[in-house]
């Protein structure tokens, strides 16, 4: 290494550090910052570029451009050669800016007579605050040293822009983490929710970037190294039952934490003038900025265990834990990158309002709580969780997939009329808890609501729910690291029955594979999970939870009834066997002498196409059929419900959905086999009222729909709304939808 440049490079950031340190307001610390880089580097133009919005660079210093360009000059993101920069997140090197591809002439900054150009991007942990430009009249290529130092100095104003130090006039110098900022996701679970923000791991703040004794920093980063290898080598030592994957990444962390290439870039930017902390966060930066252009899935998950292991060297060296003294607030929205169940579930005895996740599913984990729970969550929500601060006002729109963050008044005043009207709604809902979904012209539709937990279950009460149509009994295998006992099980499956009393419980079987993987379970490499090794394919190929499983719901029941419903089933014969596995199991029990359910029934999830056209021994040895919307909707319109540009474009209410919703009823009736819809769809008004004018009769959804969905059914006349449907399809309608509201804007009879 070049010890003269080492040297240089520490004398430039002991420069900054001393501009920095003064009084001066932000405009005129940015101004001094570019004077000194340009003496620095020798070049007769240094500039800094901020981001006064998501798309938009503003010129906001300068040496040797003229000064009246300065918050004039903007230019959108890949527009230019700085725009290029702030795109791709790389350096640009040029000896003859003109003539690159991209060049945008800016007449109003003269900057005409610099042929070199070198810009690097200003950024933090993957998000782009900016970029850094230095250019001179010289036809030169900029050195690999003078671009590292570039760079190294570039980590600077990212932490010095993190931490106000630039704060001036003008939106591009406007204090970071107070604009208000919208972000939109993905709908996991509907709902709206105002309170402020709980984040699941803070920020870890590097206060000091720029190191006072080298020797120091290499000490620091050598003991918090040491200290990482010895958590991870402890973290194995007791992994011993983990399974391969666990141990994979275990092992990933240890080839990181022993990585001496790893180690040698840290102790290089340490040698250029960064602090430890400071060097381990330009590591994981460019860590963060190889992720986003590799596209090979398994070097992406190697990259996201580099990131990983940084995180934990970082809080090392800070002492910046997730427990920072911050109390949570009266009100959390609990903010993530992403959050496992079993850590969701901790908070839930602190009353969540809402959950807002970078990445996720809207059939993760963490949906499954959020459900389980009837609270807002949104997923894929842009980069809350580098934008929020613990305490930030969060208004969360769960009907529309929108978060507001630190949102103004106007958008303040209009939420809370939004939610003074649902509390309105929900108020008229109450009144409506112990009377029927009957409609006016007398028929009786039953009611039913999803659970998964215990916690769940005191909304059968305060829904008015009839029973619960669906039980998912995967929620106590998702949260545990080992695979739960069968006493344990029998006990939550008896209090669940407990709770319930009188009304029926539909236990649905473990429903895993796809985006559902046990923690204890292998993963699997499948090209398309959703079509993939699920639900009872598992179980049947590998019965022996599955066995244990229905043992313990057999004992739970003791001599109450107990629903058994089997998931994803595809061919009559997957549910004969899982019928003639629960029976055996029966059995099992009555040889040992233990007290047997007084009645059992064996049901089935109608999820795929292919039951529709089943047998009719299907349909008859059925002893009752539920449709699960989520799953046959998806495999109908071959549409992925994770990918929002498909997921929206297909109506529930579209003919040809209905017309295959109203042949499985059909064949249910015909059969005499109980049949209900459970689902999303279920537990929107319009979209059930459609059901119940189609001739269903049961429907099961989440408990806080129970109370819209009774209140439009007593409010119709199913009968009439029946032939504005068949109006609706004989015409050719792609959708019923039109008609339908149509229908019910007319006046309707209440009861």
């Amino acid at each position: 290494m070049d010890h003269a440049t080492e040297s240089d490079s520490r004398k430039l950031l002991g420069r900054l550090r001393d501009a920095l340190a003064g009084d001066s307001a932000g405009q005129e610390r940015l101004d001094r910052v570019t004077t000194i880089i340009a003496d620095a580097m020798g070049v007769e133009v240094c500039s800094i570029y901020l981001f006064r919005d998501a798309e938009t660079l503003e010129l906001c210093a300068t040496e040797g451009l003229l000064p009246d360009s300065v918050h004039k000059t903007r230019m959108r993101i890949g527009e230019g050669l700085v725009g290029r920069v702030a795109r791709d997140k790389r350096p640009l090197n040029t000896a003859d800016a003109p003539a690159e591809r991209g060049f945008r002439y800016m007449p109003e900054t003269g900057e005409e007579r610099y042929s070199s150009f070198l810009g690097v991007p200003i950024q933090r942990l993957g998000e782009t605050m900016g970029v850094l430009v230095v250019q001179s009249k010289e036809k030169r290529a900029y050195s690999d040293d003078e671009i590292y130092g570039m760079e190294v100095v570039a980590m600077v104003l990212a932490e010095m822009t993190e931490l106000g130090a630039f704060v001036g006039e003008g939106a591009a110098l406007a204090p970071l983490h107070r604009r208000a900022v919208t972000f939109r996701g993905g709908i996991g679970q509907e709902g709206s929710a105002m309170g402020h923000v709980w984040l699941h791991e803070p920020r870890v703040v590097v206060t000091n970037p720029i190191a006072d004794d080298p020797h120091e920093e290499l000490r620091r980063l050598d003991e918090a190294i040491d200290s990482l290898r010895a958590s991870v080598d402890e973290l194995l030592a007791t992994a011993d039952g983990a399974d391969k994957d666990q141990m994979q990444v275990l092992e990933a962390y240890r080839m990181f934490a022993n990585s001496r290439g790893w180690r040698r870039r840290m102790e290089e930017d340490i040698a250029r003038g960064l602090s430890a902390a400071a060097a381990v966060e330009k590591e994981q930066t460019a860590t963060r900025a190889r992720m986003a252009q590799v596209p090979d899935p398994y070097l992406r998950e190697r990259l996201h265990d580099l990131d990983d292991v940084s995180n934990r060297l970082l809080r090392i060296l800070t002492g910046q834990g997730s427990e920072t003294g911050a109390e949570m607030p009266d009100d959390p929205i609990l903010v993530a990158s992403n959050i496992g169940p079993g850590e969701l579930l901790e908070y839930g005895r602190r009353q969540l309002r809402a959950v807002v996740l970078e990445e996720g599913s809207i059939a993760s984990h963490a949906a499954i709580v959020a459900r389980a729970w009837a609270i807002p969550l949104i997923v894929h929500a842009g980069p809350i969780a580098s934008e929020a601060l613990n305490g930030d006002l969060v208004l969360v729109d769960g009907e529309h997939g929108v978060v507001h963050l630190r949102p103004e008044a106007s958008v303040i005043d209009s939420f809370k009329d939004k939610l003074a009207m649902e509390a309105a709604q929900q108020e008229r809902y109450v009144s409506l808890r112990d009377k029927p979904a009957e409609s006016t012209d007398g028929a009786l539709v039953k009611l039913s609501m999803n659970a998964g937990l215990m916690a769940d279950l005191p909304s059968l009460d305060t829904s008015g729910a009839d029973g619960v149509g669906l039980f998912r009994t995967e929620l106590q295998f998702l949260t545990q690291s080992r695979v739960p006992r069968r006493d344990e099980l029998a006990q939550q499956y008896s209090r669940v029955l407990d709770r319930a009393a009188d009304k029926e419980v539909v236990f649905r079987t473990l429903d895993i594979g796809s985006d559902k993987v046990l923690p204890y379970m292998k993963s699997q490499d499948e090209p398309n999970p959703a079509l993939g090794w699920r639900a009872i394919r598992v179980g049947l190929d590998k019965p022996g939870v599955m066995r244990m499983q229905l043992q313990a719901l057999i004992r739970a029941a003791a001599g109450r009834n107990l629903s058994v419903m089997f998931p994803f089933i595809a061919q009559l014969q997957e549910f004969r066997d899982a019928r003639a596995l629960l029976y055996r199991e029966v059995e099992h029990e009555r040889r040992l002498g233990h007290r047997l359910p007084r009645e059992i029934k064996v049901g089935a999830m109608l999820e795929t196409p292919s039951m529709a056209f089943a047998p009719a021994q299907f349909f008859d040895e059925a002893d009752f059929i539920s449709i699960g919307g989520n799953d046959l909707k998806q495999f109908f319109f071959a549409a992925d419900r994770e990918n929002e540009r498909v997921r929206r474009r297909y109506d529930t209410l579209n003919v040809s959905f209905l017309n295959l919703i109203e042949m499985i009823n059909r064949r249910c009736v015909e059969a005499g086999t109980p049949v209900s819809f459970c689902g999303e769809d279920a537990g929107r008004p319009i979209e059930a009222l459609v059901f119940a004018a189609l001739g269903l009769r049961s429907l099961s959804m989440r408990p806080a729909s129970i109370g819209p969905v009774k209140h439009l059914i007593r409010r119709v006349d199913l009968g009439a709304l029946r032939h504005v449907i068949d109006d609706a399809r004989a015409s050719g309608a792609q959708s019923v939808r039109p008609a339908v509201v149509e229908f019910l804007y007319r006046p309707q009879t209440s009861s």
